[in-house]
């Protein structure tokens, strides 16, 4: 009895990390695991430029295109299109605009990636939040709900932790550099 309460008292430790939340850095981005009391993934980025100008860059199909791929398509309005179009004939990323806020937030039903169907069928919901920190920096918040049981969609959110930081980090990274060349970029491939 004794070696058995010595074990579940060493077990126990990680045992309760497992349900606990996790925060990691990938890039320039915080990455936030939150398990309780609802699941929900959250990140951040500050992003060396001015609000309005990382507003255009997520707004508008024009400003997509400098950052996240050679075609895109943004209606801004609620049930309007918010789509990465990605060569190759894979299907789009993004989702459908539920509301915003110029300059504030954008509000999508975010379209999972296709090996995901149910996920992608159903969509969760993901808020872009932009917060002025000076005249020269963005702090970029990134919350997506709506998260269901199952492995599907378990796995979808691991994916997510993971691929949601690229593309802000890809965001940040047309301020650092400039916009990207997609011309020159396909030439090279």
């Amino acid at each position: 009895m004794r070696k058995l309460l010595a074990i579940g008292l060493l077990l126990l430790p990680a045992a309760l990390a497992f349900g606990q939340d996790k925060t990691t850095m990938q890039g320039a981005v915080k990455v936030n695991k939150i398990l309780t009391p609802a699941k929900e993934l959250r990140f951040e980025v500050e992003v060396p430029a001015p609000v309005d100008q990382v507003w255009q860059a997520m707004s508008t199909a024009e400003g997509l295109k400098t950052w996240l791929t050679p075609d895109a398509k943004v209606d801004l309005r609620p049930g309007g299109d918010w789509l990465a179009i990605f060569p190759g004939g894979a299907a789009p990323g993004g989702g459908t605009i539920v509301s915003f806020v110029p300059e504030k937030s954008i509000t999508l039903r975010a379209m999972a990636p296709t090996q995901f169907p149910t996920v992608r069928q159903e969509r969760t919901l993901a808020v872009f939040e932009l917060r002025r920190l000076d005249t020269n920096t963005t702090r970029v918040t990134l919350r997506q709900t709506g998260w269901k049981e199952g492995k599907e969609w378990d796995d979808a959110y691991e994916y997510l932790s993971k691929g949601n930081p690229q593309l802000l980090n890809a965001l940040r990274q047309r301020f650092v550099s400039g916009p990207i060349d997609w011309a020159a970029m396909m030439a090279k491939h």
